[in-house]
């Protein structure tokens, strides 16, 4: 393993950690996180040592940039219908997707986050725009862009990650609660793109 690759290994222990710390409730969770991100910070401390071209993201002093996150549109069979997931904090509905990880391309996400939140295993992935969310989010909340994408669905699975409770298609002129951390409008925007062949971006 080269230089390169153990330092993406430790930037990618440090991710975990940070997202963990982030958001887990759980005390002894959050203990085995702090270790996790203080052994990957020594650890990188270490190595920073070795000649590499990537810098350390978890710094202070890097140039603050918006994060980017990825959502993805799956419709019915008949473009009818939108598959939504429910929020199991909120009780409340979005698109399946999250927060672009490091090193993960905007379509890794996209599937990734499918299949994690919703079971769904999908194909024909297509970009549908780029999107500015920051006017859309709290002015406590970090600015991000969210990437869309619609895909066909392949497969849906009843197994799905512990962050989502409810997954089902809703007709698109009668959708249920929108989570808080979007619009209709902003949601409803997506999914005319979606379904109309266009390609959104701000």
């Amino acid at each position: 393993m080269d230089s390169k690759n153990i330092y993406d290994y430790i930037i990618k222990m440090q991710s975990i950690a940070k997202i963990g710390l982030t958001y887990s409730k759980d005390p002894y969770a959050l203990t085995n996180y702090q270790e996790i991100n203080d052994l990957s910070k020594k650890f990188l401390e270490e190595f920073m040592s070795v000649n590499i071209s990537r810098p350390n993201y978890f710094e202070r002093d890097i140039y603050p940039t918006p994060n980017v996150s990825a959502r993805v549109v799956i419709f019915s069979e008949d473009k009818k219908k939108v598959l939504l997931v429910r929020e199991v904090n909120s009780h409340q509905y979005s698109l399946p997707g999250g927060w672009c990880d490091l090193y993960d391309s905007p379509s890794d996400t996209a599937r990734n986050e499918a299949i994690q939140e919703a079971g769904a295993e999908i194909t024909d992935l297509e970009l549908v725009g780029v999107c500015n969310r920051t006017p859309f989010i709290t002015a406590s909340s970090v600015p991000n862009y969210v990437i869309i994408f619609k895909a066909k669905l392949k497969e849906l699975h009843a197994e799905h990650e512990y962050e989502t409770d409810d997954v089902n298609f809703f007709n698109i002129d009668d959708l249920p609660e929108i989570s808080r951390k979007t619009t209709k409008d902003e949601l409803l925007r997506f999914i005319y793109a979606a379904r109309d062949g266009k390609v959104i971006f701000d």
